[in-house]
């Protein structure tokens, strides 16, 4: 296939069709251009002594626009209604920039415009040359009958009462003889439509103009006739008909078919009139409700829907009950629908295909598109997944011109593939170079989305359900990533979806690797679709046959596998860890068939079927049957695999030895091992054999493995000098003394100047060793490298890593989670080493574990290093909250990140789950204020309320570098779930007795009350209330109009901090920056404060006032003209006690 570039689609995320748009035609003077091109013969010629069918041409407009092609021709002036535009179709923009126009069509009810084309002048019955003509079998009673004689013309067929009325009409007719009977007795006329469908003079004539002919095709009604059915359309009054011929003789039946034909085609085409502008208007009013109008995609056409006539009639009456029927075929953007005609009840409002007892069909599900070379009759054939095929019996004059439109949106759809999925049964007459191409266009990912949203459409798959991502910044990126679903109430893929996205996928050579880690696709692991193999990729990309056996007995999984590695030459690496969630059957059982995976890829690898050469089975339980295929494939070196990762898949000794026997056969190619989390016992002796094979590997995970005991290292230092390493992991694996002397001497080599991952997470280590790793990597600068000790004895030769630390002998990454410290004056020397550090620029220091809160010595040390450290980028103090541990730095953290006013180096800063409250919320807010450096701040899940967010939220008028804060949604959903559980007990239990609130608690509370509530709020400084010892009951109402309140609060703050990271942004990017917000200068210091900063400049419509009532709040007491405080109100005190005991016991819960 041609790499024609195509028009570029509407996005998986685009928003749905806006409803049509009247709007005026172009001025008379901007006549389309048309192009002349060569409508391919739609019937085999035959030859007859009355008609000779001839090639004809046809003009096609160089527009896309469709509905403006099909109009009618310009109508005159004179005969338009004033002030009315003079086309409804006329625009050749899409439905999206119809927004300014003042007229729209509506999707519910709504009339059609009434202005139509005129209907077209129909010659005189007379006129025209005479084609063909014959006599009819004899008709009527006994003693009255009567001879029928058919006529052909240029421009009518025509039924007359006798032959001599015939003659009277046409010369060319000769009157009938007394003596002989006519030649052709063996036809018969039987009309199933109704005498006043057709046109009829006051003779008895009955014509059919030639122009209102839909189709002409033979009748497989099972009987032995040579039936020809010929169905036609009046345009003006929308009936339609069907006259059928029944003829004995097969010559006589060819000869009708082909001078009608022939007829039929010649005054369609050198007619000026092709849809009236109602029955554009109402299919595409019947497209927009099935959300398919595009106006650069839409064709339509008058096609008969054959009716199925098999079976046995018991006369000739029946005929009329077995009747086909006209109908519209419409080409959308991504289906092919079949709208009944409209009937006037309809034409007053717009109604779904379903309504209409329509079909739709989407595009890509066309298997099969078949032509009849004889007559006008061809079949469309849909399949849906695992269902059987639904087939379209249709028939049309312009039967080639319908198949070609077909072909050309199911290409536009599918631009990538070389090779449709639907069997193409036309004559050979049919050129595929008569297709029009579509303007050239640039479309991101070689119009992925396009294809993408055309399954959707086809399959009834709601877009927005599928989430991806493209990462240009891995290895071999482009790499397309699938997400997680976009339903949070349905977080796996249904089988539909998958295949929608693995058939877009296919063909599409814009990605080098593909991912679905993380993904399930057990749905399609043993499931088979056995109606239909039209999606069995059997040749590769080039077209070589791929001989593989049973493929069309093999699973869904591995047919859409195989298709995405046969069918892109550029696809390389293939990612589908822990999307199997699979258990191989065990000993005695049945014979595990295998994951799928493995069975799909490896067999096209030794074959060289495929260019994937790297494949990640991470997290998928193999069987013997996996490991078979995984074998035999690794000992081919024409596979030049780089990677097999089978981390974490359930291997024993024996899988594992067998898969790195294989895999030493790939030493030329081979770039990654990762054999992590397996059962297997590793033997160095045994390991250094088969890796000695290697002379290319850059990664090797072998973490979370067992070693067997000995004295022997687990690498020798002549192995690991082989190699360039960028990535080596031994996390959680025992590591010996000569392990431990191996890796140093290779730190010290030059060899090791490549390694950027070092990973030595929970080994066991000391803080000698990790001096000496230091020692060994740091030369004459610090080493570019990122080194994991988390989780180890760190404590254990604790002087020794701080002296690390002080001479700066530490990486620029450095990763040490999960320090557990059991005397707290380790962890001061720890901070006090880091203030004085100049090679690390990056710090991750999360989860420490103290035996209590900081001491007042560890928070002036932990500030003087915040303070004094000028190396550190990007630093993460983060706590944890776990069910049975909790890591935090206690009250005094709050202090000790003042140290970073003054700090002129960090850009990054995690503090998550430290509990800081609103006093951390102060402390970072006056942080804010004076820090010029601060990029990203992370404090999210710290217990933030209302108030502490609006203070951090009010520091940023002062800050102009920020770039990055929480959004606190943690903290949101944590607030709020505390007051619904609390409003809901309340609810329950009425009134319920509480402990008297202290008086600081009191203020407290009313400072975040302030903070929720709209406005000032004033508090009375006497209790008048009810007894505090009573907490207020809220109805349902009342409850959810303070709950909607606080969320507007929320998000009021939300908007006011975006903003302010927006200006920055603008600022850093030398961006012109927006109107100046409308927020107070001044960082509030109370929550009275915080919410008129909050509150400013808008006025809140949420109904408020009854729970301002309940808190005791006066609505109309806020400020007075002047900006001053109005006076405190005096009642309704009692309340406010209540709903601040409620509050203060819910921070007492938290």
């Amino acid at each position: 296939m041609s790499d024609r570039r195509r028009r570029k689609s509407l996005s998986i995320f685009r928003p749905p069709l806006q409803p049509l748009t009247p709007i005026n035609d172009e001025p008379p003077d901007s006549a389309p251009v048309t192009l002349k091109k060569r409508r391919p013969t739609s019937f085999a010629q035959h030859d007859s002594p009355t008609s000779s069918p001839t090639s004809q041409r046809i003009e096609r407009t160089d527009s896309k626009r469709s509905l403006s092609r099909l109009m009618t021709r310009d109508r005159q002036r004179g005969s338009q209604k004033e002030g009315r535009p003079s086309s409804l179709f006329g625009s050749f923009r899409s439905l999206s920039s119809l927004k300014d126009e003042d007229e729209r069509l509506s999707k519910t009810a709504s009339s059609p415009s009434s202005i139509e084309s005129a209907v077209p002048a129909i010659p005189d019955v007379a006129a025209g040359m005479l084609i063909h003509h014959g006599p009819l079998p004899e008709v009527g009673p006994v003693f009255r009958r009567r001879c029928p004689y058919l006529v052909l013309t240029e421009f009518h067929l025509i039924q007359f009462k006798s032959q001599s009325r015939a003659s009277e009409m046409f010369p060319g007719v000769q009157g009938p003889r007394n003596t002989t009977k006519p030649n052709m007795r063996h036809s018969r006329l039987g009309s199933s439509s109704s005498i006043h469908d057709l046109q009829s003079s006051s003779d008895g004539q009955y014509c059919i103009p030639l122009v209102h002919v839909v189709a002409v095709y033979k009748l497989d009604d099972g009987e032995p006739y040579f039936s020809i059915e010929i169905a036609h359309l009046n345009d003006s009054t929308n009936n339609s008909s069907t006259m059928t011929l029944q003829i004995h003789d097969p010559g006589d039946s060819d000869s009708w078919l082909t001078a009608i034909r022939s007829a039929a085609s010649k005054a369609r085409i050198t007619s000026s009139t092709f849809f009236p502008r109602r029955l554009v208007e109402y299919t595409a009013r019947a497209l927009e409700q099935e959300q398919d109008y595009d106006p650069d995609h839409f064709h339509i056409f008058k096609v008969a829907q054959r009716a199925n006539k098999f079976g046995k009639r018991s006369s000739s009456d029946d005929l009329t009950k077995l009747t086909s029927k006209v109908c519209i075929l419409a080409i959308g953007m991504y289906k092919v629908h079949l709208v009944p005609l409209p009937k006037s009840t309809r034409t007053s409002s717009s109604t779904s295909l379903s309504d209409l007892n329509g079909a739709s069909h989407g595009i890509v599900t066309l298997s099969s598109v078949n032509i009849q070379t004889f007559d006008d009759s061809f079949q469309l054939w849909f399949r849906h997944p695992f269902q059987p095929c639904q087939a379209l019996h249709l028939a049309a004059l312009c039967v080639q011109e319908i198949a070609l439109y077909i072909r050309q949106a199911a290409e536009y759809l599918r631009p990538e593939w070389t090779e449709q999925s639907f069997a193409w049964i036309v004559p050979s007459t049919l050129d595929d170079d008569e297709l029009l191409p579509f303007p050239a266009e640039e479309e991101e990912n070689r119009a992925f989305d396009r294809t993408l949203t055309a399954y959707c459409a086809a399959y009834g798959i709601d877009t927005s359900n599928i989430r991806y991502t493209v990462n240009y910044t891995c290895e071999n990126a482009p790499a397309f990533e699938l997400l997680p679903t976009g339903n949070p109430r349905r977080p796996k893929y249904n089988s539909i979806e998958l295949l929608a996205v693995f058939r877009a996928l296919r063909y599409n050579e814009t990605f080098n690797a593909v991912s679905f880690a993380g993904i399930s696709l057990d749905v399609l692991n043993g499931l088979c679709d056995h109606y239909g193999w039209e999606h069995t990729p059997w040749t590769t990309r080039s077209g070589e046959p791929v001989d593989l056996e049973a493929q069309e007995k093999a699973s869904v999984l591995i047919q859409e596998i195989r298709a995405l590695a046969l069918k892109s030459r550029r696809l390389r690496r293939m990612d589908f860890s822990y999307c199997l969630a699979r258990r191989p059957s065990g000993a005695g059982a049945t014979l595990d068939s295998g994951c799928g995976v493995c069975e799909a890829l490896f067999p096209l690898c030794a074959k060289q079927y495929t260019n994937v050469d790297w494949i990640v089975l991470n997290g998928i339980l193999l069987s013997d049957v996996d490991v078979d295929y995984l074998y035999a494939a690794a000992i081919e070196k024409i596979c030049h695999f780089r990677a097999v990762e089978v981390g974490y898949c359930g291997l024993g000794d024996r899988s594992v030895q067998a898969i790195l026997q294989a895999l030493s056969h790939q030493g030329a190619t081979l770039e990654s091992l990762n054999f992590s989390g397996n059962f297997a016992r590793l033997e160095p002796l045994v390991l250094r054999e088969y890796l000695n094979e290697l002379s290319f590997v850059r990664t090797i995970d072998f973490s979370n493995i067992y070693r067997t005991s000995g004295k022997e290292p687990l690498f020798e230092l002549d192995t690991l000098l082989r190699w360039k390493l960028q990535l080596l992991d031994l996390s959680r694996v025992s590591l010996n003394a000569e392990t431990l002397l191996a890796l140093v001497d290779y730190l010290k080599d030059s060899q090791s100047n490549g390694l950027k991952h070092l990973r030595l997470n929970q080994c066991g280590l000391t803080g000698g060793n990790i001096q000496d790793l230091c020692r060994a990597m740091t030369q004459l600068s610090p080493r570019q490298l990122h080194l994991h000790i988390s989780d180890n004895q760190l404590e254990q030769g604790h002087a020794s890593l701080v002296e690390a630390i002080e001479q700066s002998l530490t990486p620029t990454y450095l990763t040490m989670e999960m320090l557990e410290y059991k005397e707290e004056k380790n962890f001061r020397l720890l901070l006090q080493a880091w203030s004085q550090n100049t090679s690390t620029a990056w710090l991750d220091m999360s989860k420490v574990s103290l035996p209590s809160a900081a001491g007042p010595e560890t928070v002036t040390a932990f500030e003087h290093m915040l303070r004094n450290n000028k190396a550190l980028q990007a630093l993460n103090i983060a706590g944890e909250e776990a069910h049975l541990e909790v890591a935090t730095f206690g009250f005094g953290l709050n202090r000790a990140l003042t140290g970073l006013k003054k700090n002129k180096s960090l850009k990054v800063l995690h503090v998550e789950h430290q509990k800081l409250g609103l006093p951390g919320a102060n402390a970072l807010a006056s942080v804010l204020e004076e820090n010029s450096t601060l990029l990203e701040l992370h404090c999210a899940c710290n217990e933030f309320s209302l108030q502490a967010f609006s203070v951090i939220v009010a520091s940023l008028v002062h800050n102009t570098t920020l770039l990055y804060l929480s959004r606190m949604d943690e903290d949101r959903a944590a607030e709020f779930k505390k007051w619904d559980k609390e409003i809901e007990d309340s609810r329950d239990t009425g009134i319920r007795s509480l402990t008297a609130p202290t008086k600081a608690t009191v203020n407290t509370m009313k400072r975040s009350i302030g903070a929720a509530m709209p406005g000032p709020l004033q508090f009375a400084n006497r209790h008048t209330g009810p007894p505090l010892n009573q907490k207020k009951t809220y109805t349902p109402a009342q409850a959810e109009d303070l709950l909607n309140s606080v969320h507007a609060r929320w998000d009021r703050a939300v908007g006011i901090m975006q903003g302010h990271l927006q200006r920055n942004y603008n600022l850093a990017h030398n961006l012109p920056l927006e109107s100046p917000s409308t927020t107070e200068n001044e960082r509030p210091t109370t929550g009275l404060s915080a919410a008129i900063t909050l509150q400013a400049g808008s006025n809140d419509a949420t109904p408020l006032g009854e729970p301002n009532r309940q808190l005791g709040a006066d609505p109309r007491a806020a400020t007075d003209n002047n900006g001053g405080a109005a006076e405190e109100p005096e009642e309704e005190d009692g309340d406010i006690e209540v709903a601040l005991m409620m509050s203060d016991k819910l921070a007492l819960e938290g």
